[in-house]
């Protein structure tokens, strides 16, 4: 697969940072204490390339927000980082913190400096300590890898992001390939280390050509940075506490059960921004489209939302310990970018199989709420429709428990229940209403706090609109506190 256009750092600056804003923030290099032999290696260096070294930082704008930058030039000696490299990149995030800047890096390296040799890869160290204070000042940290990225850039600072893009084609890779070659004597086997293959395992979060970049900063940075909108959509007034269902709670799940049933897509169609950033994957090397993880608003309010996505739940795909692994990302990115985190229910049950065993299903449930409970950002989950089992109480306990009036919650699907206490799926509907799985039930018993009502009349995208109401008055609420 080819590359897209080779921008040099110059370009690329130019492409994404509004007109006129530029702004240098880095100083001359001082190379005296080199050998004179390297000294003419970066002259020549620095003539080809058209900069002084092999990155260059400052500040701009991009679409009016001010942003700190951080971009690699690889016809600076294949992009390497050297020490006085490294020294710019740190003082350049530093000073981004400093002055509350968000990051963005676009990488295009070799990766260290073989010239510098263990001085220079030491200094990925001290690159990634910066990083880490950034993030802990909660400043978002945008990633962009351009062809190639591989070694230690790529192992660093090109790997930390809260959001990582690369362009279509680029080669993005641990080792790169000429040295694994030479190693071991075989070429490296063709298509692993390619943007669209890390993507769709999950390492990275999409494939953006550059000229989609400043589109894609002012979408982040319009969740991340811009301040709450006062709500528009309508809200309906909650079910009183004590109301009485007028039908058996049978009903409810079987209509939750039904394909056209509001989902959490739903939500986000016609209760989200447009501008709204999806994230794919744990950034770890695993990805289970069971749920959905966004950057969004609901309805003027900024958060990050995960939720179970009953459409790409099959028998043949359920929801397996991966899917809550990409909640767990979802928390956590919460968490350091002090967002409100809204978690989605609706799930007819984890996968239960040998694999699901082995990849720490009971484990990631465990820790998905240890997680969820310990937040310090404003919480809110929505039991959309089907809650079953540990998979669903997984993204529940959240500060505020919304629930659509016929969502439920058990421990089991009651066919199973009925199984365990009568042998067979025959008596269902009773142990539903024995176990007040409703959430007019749990809405009694205080496992929910709010039950959003259902009309008759209503269709996927009314229902969505009232429970994105709802949401963003809880989070309009829990901001104000």
């Amino acid at each position: 697969m080819g590359t897209s256009r080779r921008w040099t750092a110059r370009e690329l600056i130019d492409l994404v940072l509004d007109e006129g804003s530029y702004e240098s923030w880095d100083t001359p290099i001082d190379t005296s204490g080199h050998p004179e032999q390297y000294r003419a290696e970066l002259a020549r260096a620095a003539e080809k390339a058209g900069t002084d070294e092999s990155v260059l930082t400052g500040r701009g704008t991009v679409r009016g927000r001010p942003v700190a930058f951080v971009v690699n030039e690889f016809g600076f000696l294949a992009g390497s980082i050297g020490v006085a490299a490294a020294s710019r990149i740190a003082s350049a995030v530093r000073r981004a913190t400093a002055e509350g800047l968000p990051v963005l890096a676009s990488t295009s390296s070799g990766g260290t400096r073989m010239q510098e040799g263990t001085r220079a890869f030491v200094q990925m160290v001290e690159i990634s300590r910066a990083l880490m204070e950034h993030r802990a000042a909660g400043l978002p940290y945008l990633v962009h890898l351009r062809h190639p990225t591989t070694g230690g850039v790529y192992a660093s600072w090109g790997s930390l992001g809260h959001v990582t893009v690369a362009e279509p084609g680029a080669l993005v890779g641990f080792l790169g390939p000429k040295v694994y070659e030479a190693l071991n004597g075989e070429p490296f086997p063709p298509g692993v280390q390619v943007a669209e293959n890390l993507a769709a395992k999950g390492v990275i979060d999409a494939v953006v050509p550059a000229e989609e970049l400043p589109a894609l900063v002012d979408a982040a940075l319009g969740v991340v940075v811009d301040p709450a909108s006062a709500p528009a959509l309508e809200r309906r007034e909650p079910v009183a506490p004590g109301t009485v269902s007028d039908h058996h709670v049978w009903e409810d799940i079987e209509h939750t059960r039904d394909r056209d049933r509001a989902g959490v897509r739903d939500l986000l169609k016609h209760g989200a921004s447009p501008a709204t950033i999806r994230l794919r994957g744990t950034d770890e090397g695993e990805r289970d489209d069971t749920v959905l993880i966004a950057l969004t608003r609901l309805d003027g309010q900024p958060c990050v939302l995960v939720g179970q996505d009953r459409t790409r739940q099959t028998p043949d795909s359920p929801m397996g310990p991966g899917a809550l692994r990409e909640a767990r990302r979802a928390m956590h990115l919460a968490e350091s970018l002090r967002l409100p985190l809204v978690t989605v229910v609706d799930t007819p049950g984890a996968e239960l199989s040998p694999q699901a065993e082995e990849g720490a299903m009971a484990g990631e449930i465990a820790r998905c709420i240890a997680t969820l409970v310990s937040m310090t950002v404003p919480t809110v989950s929505v039991i959309l429709g089907q809650g079953c089992g540990g998979g669903a109480l997984a993204l529940l306990p959240a500060r505020t428990v919304v629930a659509t009036q016929r969502g439920w919650l058990s421990p089991l699907p009651p066919e199973g229940a009925s199984v365990i206490r009568h042998g067979d799926t025959s008596r269902a509907a009773e142990m539903a209403a024995d176990q007040e799985v409703g959430a007019l039930s749990l809405l009694a018993d205080g496992n929910v706090h709010v039950v959003v009502p259902e009309l008759v009349e209503d269709d996927a995208p009314s229902l969505a609109r009232a429970i994105v109401a709802e949401v963003a008055h809880q989070l309009a609420a829990a901001t104000a506190d």
